[in-house]
C-alpha cells in the first residue's frame, strides 16, 4: 500500500517534470494498492488542467475510474485526525491536504 501525494501523481503525468521518470517508475513498480485521498483529487486535478492542459487531467481521472488509483474518501476519524496534526504543527505550512496524506 502506498498513499500518493499530489507532487508524485502530477509529476508521473507530466512528461516535462524533472522528476517524471523517478514518478512514473516508482508508481508503475509498486504492487499497490496506490491510494489516493480525496484531498488530493482536486489539488492533481487543478494542476494539471493549469499545466499540462485537459487531457493530462483526464489522462488521470481515467486512471482513477480505471482503479489503477484508488480513491480514499475521509471519514470523521480522518478529519479529527488531520486537525490534530494542523494545530500541532502550527508553525509549518501544514494544511488539511497535506495533513489528509
Amino acid at each position: 500500500m502506498l498513499v500518493v501525494d499530489t507532487g508524485p501523481l502530477v509529476a508521473a503525468l507530466d512528461a516535462d517534470d524533472a522528476d517524471h521518470k523517478r514518478c512514473l517508475d516508482l508508481l508503475e513498480r509498486h504492487p499497490g494498492p496506490l491510494l489516493v485521498p480525496a484531498p488530493v483529487l482536486t489539488d492533481v486535478c487543478w494542476l494539471l488542467e493549469r499545466e499540462r492542459g485537459a487531457q493530462a487531467e483526464a489522462a488521470f481521472l481515467d486512471a482513477l475510474a480505471a482503479d489503477e488509483l484508488r480513491l480514499v474518501e475521509l471519514q470523521k476519524g480522518d478529519l479529527r485526525r488531520m486537525a490534530d496534526l494542523v494545530r500541532r504543527y502550527d508553525s509549518l505550512p501544514l494544511g488539511a491536504l497535506d495533513a489528509s496524506v
